[in-house]
């Protein structure tokens, strides 16, 4: 279970106290978390989210993330708002960690998505990138093009253990992608990470966008190729049947218009986009203790897809 943080239900009892949301029936974690610890949690009056923010999330980033939630819900886009309590606190502390309590959405994840499916979650995501039009909150990329080579560097030669030239495989295709990034396209609040697992569904119907820890403002195409290298491949990294990457460009165009710039631009931000998930990967895989409670996800499932992007099929 990727639980951090123990949360005793004494605790979780006098957390609840402070709002009006009934009183604690039960409590589980949430064992698809991989950033922070997730609890189902039912009370007398209801299901909700009870989210503790681990090391990756900063309490100062907290607000962003709140308000850009805030923002999509008013315009009805189905994404988690958080509650405040009683005396208007919407972020709290829950066992020495920032702690929300968060609005259950019903749904579940597919793993291998339908070009029906693929075409509603890319649908939504034009959606919300319409309803950012106005939104002013900005927080920089802390993991975006300028972020991967030194990353690289940190990873060093140990990447090979993961793979026979993998440093070097990836030195290349960054070099390539650095020299290629586009300077001139629209930047906007974006998810960055919209992967399968962040989007509910039932049956063909989105449900909900969550776990928006990663937005951050970017290159707002990126965000659509993000979510191009994430849902047009199955999770070892082959590609799923080219309709469902058909859908996905055909779906966010349905909701926001892609600009002749931004199709153009799309295999280099896709190829940056595998780059960023590769990398973190590795270090993940280089740095996370055996006995971690987080499972790690394989690199090469990445570099496959990177493979892909190169060959030039994968936006044909």
């Amino acid at each position: 279970m990727a639980v951090y943080t123990h949360v005793s239900a004494e605790a979780l009892g006098a957390f609840l106290a402070r709002y009006d949301h009934g009183e604690l029936v039960s409590a589980k974690g949430i064992a698809e978390g991989v950033e922070n610890s997730n609890y189902m949690v039912d009370t007398t009056r209801g299901r909700y989210i009870l989210t503790l923010y681990e090391k990756r999330v900063a309490a100062g980033d907290l607000p962003f993330f709140m308000a850009m939630l805030d923002h999509l819900a008013a315009r009805g886009n189905l994404v988690p708002r958080a509650f405040a309590d009683r005396d208007g606190t919407l972020i709290q502390t829950l066992e020495d960690r920032p702690a929300c309590l968060i609005e259950f959405l019903q749904g579940v994840s597919v793993s291998f998505p339908t070009p029906a499916q693929a075409q509603a979650a890319a649908a939504a995501m034009g959606q919300m990138h319409r309803d950012l039009a106005d939104f002013t909150g900005t927080r920089p990329n802390a993991l975006g093009v300028g972020s991967w080579r030194p990353l690289l560097e940190r990873c060093g030669r140990d990447l090979d253990t993961i793979a026979r030239g993998l440093f070097d495989r990836i030195d290349t295709a960054l070099t390539t992608v650095e020299a290629e990034w586009p300077a001139d396209l629209p930047v906007s609040a974006i998810h960055a990470d919209l992967f399968p697992d962040n989007v509910l569904m039932l049956g063909d119907r989105v449900t909900g966008l969550i776990d928006f820890y990663f937005a951050c403002t970017e290159i707002r195409a990126y965000d659509f190729a993000v979510l191009h290298t994430s849902w047009a491949f199955d999770s070892t990294g082959v590609p799923l049947d080219p309709a469902v990457g058909r859908a996905l460009v055909d779906g966010y165009a349905s909701a926001f218009p892609i600009s002749a710039a931004e199709r153009a631009a799309l295999p280099v931000l896709a190829r940056g986009a595998c780059i960023r998930f590769l990398l973190t990967r590795a270090w993940d895989w280089l740095n996370t203790p055996a006995d971690a409670l987080v499972t790690r996800k394989d690199p090469l499932a990445y570099l496959r897809r990177l493979d892909a992007y190169e060959a030039g099929t994968s936006f044909s």
